[in-house]
């Protein structure tokens, strides 16, 4: 009996997770020494073993991930929003150079005069050819208050200059721009949740409210992936009543499983509100507009948000370096979880799929609306995303609109309003030759389609029977580069407008450009304006 006893007692020892984390480590540092020892090219131990630590932890989801000392930088920017730095959008143009492509509004590159088009030869004396833009973008940035020296050619004058600059700290302001539509309807663009979110979102409602016309008020959240839960509730605070749940989290430890409340005093718990949502829009925008949604509190509207419903918490893990790991999931006040996909449960092939309809369940609002769980926040309010042609995506994909904005800059010293300004027959043209001579994947969907077509009617012996009729189809919907961009003449203007309003007039000037072209807004207005409100 005791020998049973005894043995037994090895055996669940044996299978105890100690105990198999501890063998397979053994195995993990038996095969490093093997490796080290005998592979045939010299093995960077230390490589080998943050990659493996980074794969690990890619295999629980997208989100768990290994912060490394050297990238503490990215850290302080993801939740702060924040860098010590120059404040620009930089390319690398490898034959000349670095280009600054778009200085952020009220930075130290506006402030010594760096311009879209200059071109950055040398950074402190070294040459920047031979550098990556990783490397010559962690060169200009820096401690707050030291000095960078560029060589630069300018863009307009091309003369060259050493231009030194003073660094300082970058805020990227969550607000990316605010403002009155239709004479009554209050707007906030709302691009991340990031230290101090709240407060930018906060400010600008108040100047709004100062404005003295609005009556109503738009939260814009399309493609907004998120940030900081603290930023998303304190948001929230700012339009319902002191006390009101905003969010919950669950999770394996206790000091995870959480109720989140305001703790401010609101700013207006009466305006009429609608936000705006899309598949970009995860996370934190889901806590946001889920909390608004199951508190009655406003109309949701777009297409339904990306379902990220996963807690991420920062944690040391020794020598300065991170983990960044999923500890919780959050619930909506109705009780609902907004995740997409279960990665506890993956297929045989490691693969992970969305929760399907079947499995996702009915939930309640303050008032007794039907919401349901398992896959983002569906709005109250269903409006299509605006859909470009793959030859706008391809012009921005190949930085060809961005290239020319740029050239635009260079030849034009002021251009009109954001909400005024307008690329005229004669510019479009000059663009038409600009792009023509660029090399861009220009077919339209149809002539992909076709050859998709042509490629299985080949594969199954059709095309040599019915070669005529397919070869007539191939001429109809075949086109040069000149006649598809003549074709979508007025959606590529659209996107070069903003783009050259962007150099003028920095980002909030760009997204006032986009707001007169964007008919997904216009429809969801026109339904909040019809009485389509809770």
């Amino acid at each position: 009996m005791l020998a049973f006893f005894v043995s037994s007692s090895l055996a669940v020892s044996a299978q105890s997770p100690a105990f198999r984390i501890a063998s397979a480590m053994d195995v993990y540092y038996a095969a490093l020494r093997e490796l080290e020892a005998a592979y045939v090219d010299t093995v960077d131990a230390e490589k080998l073993v943050k990659r493996g630590l980074q794969a690990m932890l890619n295999s629980l989801d997208p989100y768990t991930e290994y912060i490394e000392e050297a990238n503490s930088e990215d850290i302080e920017l993801m939740t702060t929003g924040a860098y010590g730095g120059i404040g620009a959008v930089i390319k690398k143009k490898d034959s000349c150079g670095v280009m600054i492509s778009e200085p952020y509004i009220g930075s130290s590159a506006v402030k010594y005069g760096l311009e879209p088009g200059d071109i950055i030869l040398a950074i402190d004396g070294e040459d920047v050819i031979p550098l990556s833009p990783t490397e010559c973008s962690n060169r200009m940035k820096g401690v707050p208050g030291t000095d960078v020296r560029f060589t630069v050619i300018k863009g307009k004058s091309g003369d060259t200059l050493d231009i030194v600059v003073t660094r300082e700290r970058v805020h990227i302001s969550d607000v990316v721009y605010s403002g009155i539509l239709r004479d009554s309807i209050g707007y906030i663009k709302i691009s991340g949740f990031t230290q101090g979110g709240a407060k930018d979102v906060r400010a600008a409602y108040e100047k709004l409210a100062a404005d003295g016309r609005m009556k109503r008020l738009v939260l814009d959240l399309r493609g907004n992936g998120g940030g900081l839960m603290d930023e998303a509730i304190g948001i929230v605070s700012l339009f319902v009543p002191y006390g009101s749940e905003v969010v919950s989290s669950k999770g394996r430890i206790e000091g995870m499983n959480k109720v989140y409340r305001t703790s401010e005093a609101p700013l207006d718990t009466l305006i009429p509100m609608m936000v705006m949502v899309n598949s970009g829009s995860a996370s934190s925008s889901e806590i946001v507009a889920g909390a608004l949604q199951d508190l009655d509190r406003a109309l949701i509207a777009g297409k339904r948000t990306y379902g990220k419903g996963l807690v991420q918490t920062i944690r040391e893990v020794g020598y300065n370096d991170r983990i960044k790991l999923t500890t919780a999931k959050y619930y909506t006040p109705s009780g609902r979880c907004v995740q997409a996909i279960d990665y506890s449960n993956r297929n045989e092939d490691g693969s992970v799929g969305a929760i399907p309809d079947s499995l996702k369940k009915a939930f309640y609002t303050r008032s007794g609306r039907t919401v349901y769980d398992g896959g983002g926040i569906t709005p109250d309010l269903d409006v299509d995303d605006v859909l470009y042609s793959r030859v706008s995506a391809s012009l921005v994909m190949n930085d060809i609109i961005g290239e020319y904005a740029i050239e635009y800059y260079r030849l034009h010293d002021s251009i009109a309003s954001p909400s005024e300004f307008r690329l005229s027959d004669e510019e479009y043209e000059d663009f038409v030759r600009f792009a023509e001579k660029k090399d861009f994947d220009f077919r339209t969907g149809s002539a992909v389609q076709l050859e998709q077509l042509l490629k299985t009617a080949r594969n199954e012996g059709l095309y040599d029977i019915y070669r005529t009729q397919l070869d007539a189809l191939s001429d109809i919907v075949s086109a040069d580069k000149r006649s598809v961009l003549e074709l979508k003449k007025d959606e590529i203007s659209q996107i070069l407008e903003e783009e050259i309003v962007i150099r003028y007039y920095y980002r909030p000037g760009g997204t006032e450009s986009f707001l007169r072209n964007d008919n997904q807004l216009v429809k969801a207005l026109d339904g909040f304006k019809n009485g389509s409100r809770l």
